[in-house]
């Protein structure tokens, strides 16, 4: 049995990418049991995956009524079934929530789509890029007098999406113990990503967030709250808002209070402040401005490549990080006293378990090489 408080939860994941992916692996993490479905004969995109971790890996063709067939009958023994397909494709290979539910009426089953499973956009394609602009989420993004930035896929696929799915599965399943009854969760990324930026609405009707991109307390247009080139060419981070941490940046960077223009918080004082703010970090490098702000509250810290943060002394002494078939990742979390969580298994090769799940479900040696013949499984 997997260890975490998930323990004893059995997924069914019809494989996807990126958010439902991710989804998935944040409950495989907690502990539960994620059987993961390919078609026969797909590879990875990424070998290795860690968005694939934990899980274990059949292959059955969803386009044949026996492959539907066997995803049902693992339905029936299941508590969550995730899809991240368009609207109605799982109805149209015989697995949707409907097919599903007269099978199992307690299982929770997540859809995961950029837009939903209605509205005008719903039958749409798009991306994690689109989903954050019809959010509102990527216009507050970017460089003042420049165009919007994409923050990569984290608000959209990730925040918004898989977090969110992994969220909602939760929540369906608490409610499940009070009814008895499974449900619908519609993860949407439009969704997801409009509710990250809640706290930018609030800003904005309070007041707190009048300017125009790039030109607010944070999102870069506030020197305290910034990045910095240092001497070696790489970046420090500061977020030095409240006045007692600013005070302590001040003494960091050897910058007399008495050489600041005025107030800290007034913006008309903040393209000199900026310049002496700039000219004190590059004084030293990066590494040495880290070591130098590690024992105080100045509220800097070395800006680090994905690679580099795993030997960040606060990220080892923490074991933030774990290596899995030779890929460094982030770790699970959150972390349990009572119900910890284990290292999770690495990534499964696709269809690696199609055997062992199949006689899970009762099928005979026959039986399976006979579905394997007619391709049906991988």
């Amino acid at each position: 049995m997997n260890a975490g408080p998930l323990s004893g939860v059995k997924v069914v994941e019809l494989a996807g990418l990126a958010p439902a992916p991710f989804g998935c692996m944040v409950l495989a993490d907690l502990g539960a049991e994620v059987i993961r479905i390919d078609r026969p004969g797909a590879g990875s995109l990424v070998p290795n995956d860690p968005l694939t971790r934990g899980r274990r890996a059949i292959a059955v063709d969803l386009k044949v009524p026996e492959g539907a067939e066997l995803v049902l009958r693992l339905a029936e023994r299941s508590d969550v079934l995730v899809e991240g397909y368009r609207p109605g494709v799982a109805e149209r290979l015989g697995v949707g929530p409907r097919q599903c539910h007269a099978r199992n009426p307690r299982l929770v089953y997540g859809r995961m789509t950029g837009w939903g499973q209605d509205g005008p956009l719903a039958d749409r394609a798009g991306h994690d890029i689109d989903y954050i602009a019809v959010a509102g989420a990527l216009e507050p993004i970017g460089r003042a007098g420049q165009r919007p930035v994409p923050p990569l896929n984290l608000v959209g696929d990730f925040g918004g999406g898989g977090l969110l799915l992994a969220t909602g599965i939760l929540a369906a399943l608490y409610e499940r113990e009070r009814s008895g009854l499974g449900q619908v969760v519609d993860a949407a990324m439009v969704d997801g990503a409009a509710l990250l930026s809640t706290f930018v609405h609030g800003m904005k009707a309070a007041g707190g967030w009048s300017g125009p991109r790039g030109t607010n307390m944070l999102d870069g247009g506030a020197p305290f709250y910034d990045t910095y080139e240092t001497a070696d060419g790489k970046y420090v981070a500061i977020g030095a808002i409240e006045p007692k941490f600013f005070a302590d940046l001040l003494a960091l960077l050897e910058i007399d209070p008495a050489q600041l223009p005025g107030n800290q918080l007034d913006p008309a004082h903040w393209p000199r402040l900026r310049e002496l703010l700039a000219a004190a970090v590059k004084r030293r490098t990066r590494d040495e401005w880290s070591a130098l702000s590690a024992g105080s509250d100045a509220c800097l810290a070395p800006v680090l490549a994905p690679e580099e943060a795993a030997d960040h002394p606060h990220n080892k002494a923490r074991e933030s990080f774990v290596e899995l078939a030779g890929v460094v990742q982030p770790a699970p979390a959150p972390r349990f006293d009572r119900t910890p969580t284990a290292t999770p298994v690495a990534p499964p090769k696709p269809a690696q378990h199609t055997d062992e799940v199949l006689a899970e479900l009762g099928l005979s040696g026959a039986e399976v090489s006979e579905l394997r013949e007619r391709r049906v499984i991988g």
